[in-house]
């Protein structure tokens, strides 16, 4: 999860948690986001998260490895409550047939309702997506004593097509 926009980034479904399967996860985020030297990284204390494969991923990537505090479980309070919102609004009395329709709800869940539509209130109630997406627009709009030099794509030819009409 990114913080910034409470966006999931990379996930897999396994029978086992293995330190190589959460790297693969981990390298398909970094190559997906492309993130700056010093990234930290945050964890709970689980072993796929602490062994030396995963954390060679860490170090190559120059990111830094944060763990819990042992005992405080609200060190990881976004991820805590992302699984419990995962578990009611998808999990919690339902069954799957097999780990391909759980894999299938999952990709659903993720990457068609909770980044793409649902609203988080830590973000200004927009979904993950268009919290990025406005993030994005701000940060492309320059302001030269109070007029825009640079214009986001599309919008404003948008804007100006429909006041000519």
């Amino acid at each position: 999860m990114d913080l910034y926009s409470r966006r999931i980034l990379s996930w897999s479904l396994s029978e086992t948690r293995t330190t190589e399967d959460t790297a693969k996860v981990l390298r398909w985020a970094i190559h997906e986001r492309q993130p700056s030297e010093g990234l930290i990284f945050h964890t709970d204390r689980g072993i796929e998260f602490t062994g030396k494969g995963f954390r060679k991923v860490l170090e190559k990537h120059k990111m830094q490895a944060s763990v819990n505090r042992l005992g405080y479980c609200t060190d990881n309070g976004h991820m805590e409550s992302y699984f419990h919102s995962l578990k009611a609004e998808l999990i919690r009395g339902r069954g799957f047939n097999t780990m391909d329709d759980l894999r299938y709800a999952l990709n659903s869940y993720i990457n068609h309702f909770y980044n793409k539509k649902r609203l988080h209130s830590g973000i200004g109630y927009c979904s993950p997506i268009e919290y990025e997406n406005m993030a994005a627009w701000k940060k492309r709009c320059l302001f030269y004593r109070g007029k825009i030099t640079q214009k986001p794509l599309g919008l404003w030819e948008t804007l100006g097509s429909r006041k000519n009409k």
